[in-house]
């Protein structure tokens, strides 16, 4: 008698929390999200508030936040998410894609930020990428939103200027490339070198930096002022 096959291993579902203040919103997320066999919708919240204590209780891979909530709003949300459970991601849902309070979102501890009229596909893929914490969420729109707000804070934070200078050269060339939004195929084709030797680079830049993924990276470098926004 042989034995039965094993049953074969699945990776677990992406656990995700959807905060929003507008019922029809957080009820089509939660809808397009479930609909996916590799998420499962845990909780849902509709203020910040709520979505600090959802995640406390929860402990979700992912939280879909919107930005302006009434109360606590989602900035601060996600500061306090990001600081109390640090394997948690957030991604901010915006109206528009230069949103004067994304920066700070980011700078709070987000790992990016969508359109609230997103195709669904759009949506699917930015969760499992954020998810997998493998690369910044929309790029180009990502990149010049930060430039623009850090034009209009010129001066470099210290702290992150002296992080900076720790990084070797060739780290700060890929933290310049990561700010521009390439990813780690794009890093190693632009540099001539081989995928892994990028991901040893870019997890060498995320630990020197101190910062958890490489949202927070494109942050530390126009913060430092490695990185100097374009003009126009």
């Amino acid at each position: 008698m042989t034995d039965s096959p094993s049953p074969p291993d699945f990776p677990a579902a992406i656990r995700i929390v959807v905060a929003d203040d507008q019922d029809v919103v957080r009820a089509g997320f939660g809808a397009l999200l479930d609909s996916q066999p590799d998420f499962t919708v845990v909780g849902s919240a509709h203020g910040g508030a709520e979505a600090v204590r959802v995640c406390r209780d929860v402990t979700p891979d992912l939280v879909l936040m919107d930005v302006r909530m009434p109360g606590m709003d989602g900035i601060e949300a996600t500061r306090r998410i990001t600081r109390d459970q640090p394997g948690t991601r957030i991604v901010m849902l915006t109206t528009f894609d230069l949103d004067e309070y994304v920066y700070d979102a980011l700078a709070a501890g987000a790992s990016g930020f969508l359109l609230k009229d997103m195709q669904a596909e759009r949506l699917f893929e930015a969760v499992r990428v954020v998810a997998a914490g493998e690369a910044l969420l929309a790029p180009t729109v990502t990149r010049r939103l930060i430039a623009e707000f850090t034009r209009l804070r010129p001066r470099p934070a210290p702290r992150q200027a002296l992080a900076v200078d720790a990084l070797t050269p060739r780290e700060r060339e890929v933290l310049r490339l990561i700010a521009e939004g390439l990813s780690n195929q794009e890093i190693a084709a632009r540099l001539v070198v081989g995928g892994e030797t990028v991901k040893t680079h870019v997890s060498r830049v995320l630990a020197k930096l101190g910062v958890r993924d490489r949202a927070q990276a494109v942050v530390a470098a126009y913060e430092s002022g490695l990185v100097v926004p374009r003009s126009g």
